[in-house]
């Protein structure tokens, strides 16, 4: 991707848009074969025999009309799953954001120009946001270049939500507001919000229509500073972003009804570009052991992040960076490609500022002071209460893997993503002597505003695999004639989920059809071995590769029992994030992640091996 993220002077970023294709419906025998195929590995014989029952029955009855009304459906709408996809997997759900949908991670500055320095934090801060601005820049003017695979032009809306956007909380249902726009689409906000012990302030990013640049930018956040320092904290309203959706509606809806200017405050939050945080802390560890500051970008201070924003920028006081974002808005690619973006031209600057020093007459950032009474402080207090209680819970470990990386697994034929994935199969299966249900994230931005396909890697043949490697009657060319297999059957479901051919969004459609149309729960939902086998959102593993650049992420585990698993593959390394949930006995990311490195050496042992027989 790297060549893509360079200034276009061709194409336009959104120029593809109207030409992409729309989001297929897979066949429906198509779609119940491979659920079938996807539960297998978590049934008893019996179980089994049961399943392909109901599926029988269901493909054969209520599923077929569900499955026409779907296609109708199709026929009006160019993606058939978007408007389904944010409310039943963001919009709808109603438990805190912060901690359980949001995703975060460290930013990789330190491994190279930015290493940890005290009195460096306001300075790095403006140069960072300099860049980011000119990011934000690139899509205004519609100059970025779109992405593509191979010749394949891939979807771009998502890049339009990166700015000027936030999720705003509803009683029963979120709504998601987008006031971006590109040069010739009007107006753009080009306002930045900063947030400091609990207080926030705002300031134009933009003097004369021009860019502020690094010495503007700091001159303004130092002000933030100066304001802070020796003074009581701020409220800390922002901590209401982090309570339950429902009991966050009706405090917004308290705090507007007390003073009409709140809703002022909240609009100008909602709208500005993004937000900056600066925070105290000191999380940095080593170049090898990204734990503390994962953990500080995920369940950091609630007080100076705006949850429900598009895009939070961390600054800690020890000049290293973190981000955290709203789910809602886009996936992680969006973010990963203006982090790698703002890497390669921080490398490319070593970090500094070369143009002038001059500080344009402007004026200084205002200050936003929220109309607060007693129950607001006490929702503030609860809301806080609640974020540290799951705070404490929460296991985080973030470690690179430097035993080998991409350019190894390479040179031995195997996809480097695979190889990840079949390790951690390998690594559940050894601590939990049963498979793990899994979910990777297939991206399909080949059609017109797609989004992602689940790919399920807990495969038969993966399965399989992990017996023979645990099996110690078993030859070294069978366990690796096993795990071969293992790979060419996630190769083909990674390929077909990216082609719009998987299925479990196809039965989260049919799903919904019988809901919106007022049927019973088709029996097929109800029956165990769908959320045993992770349907419904019970995957036990959660995992995506983050790419192959220097960014990476992390997320809360989607079920109590299970792990968010999160990794980039470089060249010498593999970097991963593991959560786990400390109250559930039965997991804990330490143990996981000494496994899958033992995992890794075993197979690279076994690739290794073959070539010298």
């Amino acid at each position: 991707m790297t060549n893509q993220l360079s200034e276009s002077h061709q194409e336009r970023t959104f120029q593809y848009q109207s030409s992409l294709p729309p989001l297929p419906v897979p066949s429906l025998e198509g779609s119940l074969s491979k659920y079938l195929d996807a539960v297998r590995p978590f049934a008893s014989e019996a179980e089994f025999k049961s399943t392909v029952d109901i599926v029988q029955k269901f493909q054969d009855g209520i599923g077929k009309e569900l499955h026409q009304k779907l296609l109708q459906r199709a026929k009006t709408r160019r993606n058939w799953l978007e408007e389904w996809w944010l409310d039943a997997a963001y919009l709808e759900v109603r438990i805190p954001s912060q901690l359980n949908v949001n995703f975060a991670g460290p930013a990789p500055y330190l491994e190279h120009c930015w290493p940890p320095a005290e009195g460096t934090q306001l300075q790095r801060a403006s140069v960072n946001v300099w860049h980011t601005l000119q990011y934000w820049n690139l899509i205004y003017k519609e100059r970025m270049a779109p992405q593509k695979a191979g010749k394949m032009a891939l979807d771009m809306d998502q890049f339009r939500m990166l700015f000027c956007t936030c999720k705003v909380p509803g009683v029963k249902k979120d709504a998601l507001y987008s006031y971006f726009k590109t040069e010739q689409e009007g107006n753009c906000p080009s306002h930045l919000v900063v947030m400091c012990r609990g207080r926030i302030f705002t300031f134009d990013a933009l003097c004369d229509g021009q860019i502020l640049t690094p010495p503007e930018l700091l001159r303004q956040l130092s002000y933030v500073k100066e304001r802070c320092e020796g003074r009581p904290d701020g409220d800390g309203v922002a901590a209401l972003t982090s309570d339950d959706r429902t009991r966050w509606a009706k405090a917004r809806e308290h705090l507007i009804s007390i003073d009409p200017h709140n809703e002022t405050i909240l609009e100008i939050i909602q709208r500005s570009l993004f937000i900056i945080s600066l925070d105290d802390t000191k999380p940095y560890s080593s170049a090898e052991n990204y734990t503390n500051i994962t953990l500080e970008a995920l369940t950091g201070d609630p007080t100076i992040r705006w949850g429900d924003k598009s895009y939070n920028s961390l600054v800690f006081s020890d000049g290293t960076f973190g981000s955290t974002c709203d789910h809602a808005p886009y996936d992680a690619m969006v973010l990963v490609s203006m982090c790698w973006y703002i890497d390669q031209q921080l490398r490319a600057t070593e970090g500094k500022w070369k143009g002038s020093d001059r500080v344009r007459p402007m004026p200084f950032p205002e200050e936003l002071v929220f109309t607060v009474d007693q129950r607001v402080l006490s929702d503030i207090s609860h809301a806080k209460r609640q974020y540290q209680e799951t705070v404490r819970d929460l296991q985080i470990l973030c470690y690179a893997f430097t035993g080998f990386g991409k350019s190894a697994i390479k040179k031995k034929n195997l996809h480097p993503d695979t190889f990840v994935q079949l390790a951690m199969q390998l690594s559940y299966y050894k601590m939990n002597k049963i498979p793990g249900s899994c979910y990777e994230t297939a991206m399909t931005r080949r059609f017109y505003h797609g989004r992602t396909e689940t790919m399920r890697p807990c495969t038969t043949e993966a399965l399989n695999w992990c017996k023979a490697m645990v099996d110690p009657t078993c030859s070294i060319q069978d366990k690796r004639k096993a795990m071969l297999q293992a790979f060419n059957k996630h190769n083909k479901l990674m390929a077909e989920g990216q082609e719009g051919k998987g299925f479990d969004r196809h039965l989260l459609g049919l799903y919904l059809i019988a809901k919106e149309e007022g049927h019973p729960t088709p029996a097929l939902f109800t029956d165990p071995l769908y959320a045993k086998s992770g349907g419904g959102g019970n995957f036990v593993l959660s995992s995506s590769l983050v790419g192959y650049t220097t960014v990476l992420g992390a997320v809360a585990p989607m079920v109590r029992h299970g792990y968010g698993f999160f990794y980039r593959i470089n060249n010498d390394r593999i970097v991963i994030s593991i959560s786990a949930w400390k109250s559930c006995r039965q997991t804990d990311a330490v143990t996981l992640f000494n496994n899958f490195s033992n995992s890794l050496h075993e197979m690279f042992h076994l690739a290794t091996t073959h070539s010298q027989l």
